[in-house]
């Protein structure tokens, strides 16, 4: 004797639906969640290479005489080395913040704090400290760094009146 499926009213056809559906839900969840994760994962990168630029930017200004002739610059950094440039940074006319004169009375300044250059007995120089203020926007990612740097330059008693009073 054979059963005759009447009883059946398409119960298999529904359970198969509602896996589906929640199978669909998961896969759906799963790729929302990893272009979340990307996309976070590029601006911290974004915002690394950004922060690389305004460093190269400053050790350019560093590197160079800016205290002769303080001026504001905008620097256009290459990153990856291939011909084009990536940022373009802007750099802060530099500003003298702080200055002490070392008199032929004063001791000098220790070279272990302040490096050779400052271990000069002779009189008649200032001691200056810097700022350096740069940032760089990158209009693309919305990337955006600012950075203070200072600095200690020793300067003549010229020098100082040129550029720190």
């Amino acid at each position: 004797m054979s059963h005759a499926p009447q009883r059946q009213k398409g119960l298999a056809l529904i359970i198969a639906l509602i896996m589906l559906a929640l199978i669909t839900g998961l896969v759906v969840s799963s790729l929302s969640m990893g272009i979340s994760n990307v996309k976070a994962i590029s601006n911290t990168q974004f915002r690394d290479q950004a922060l690389a630029a305004v460093n190269a930017a400053i050790e350019q200004v560093i590197s160079s005489s800016f205290t002769s002739a303080p001026i504001a610059q905008e620097i256009l950094v290459d990153l990856n080395k291939d011909s084009a440039v990536d940022y373009k940074v802007t750099v802060a006319k530099p500003t003298c913040v702080q200055a002490t004169e070392v008199s032929s009375s004063s001791a000098p300044p220790s070279s272990l704090s302040l490096g050779a250059a400052f271990s000069s007995t002779t009189a008649g120089y200032y001691i200056t400290t810097w700022d350096l203020d740069a940032s760089v926007s990158d209009v693309n990612t919305g990337a955006d760094v600012r950075i203070h740097q200072g600095v200690r330059v020793k300067l003549t008693q010229s020098q100082f009146a040129a550029v720190c009073v």
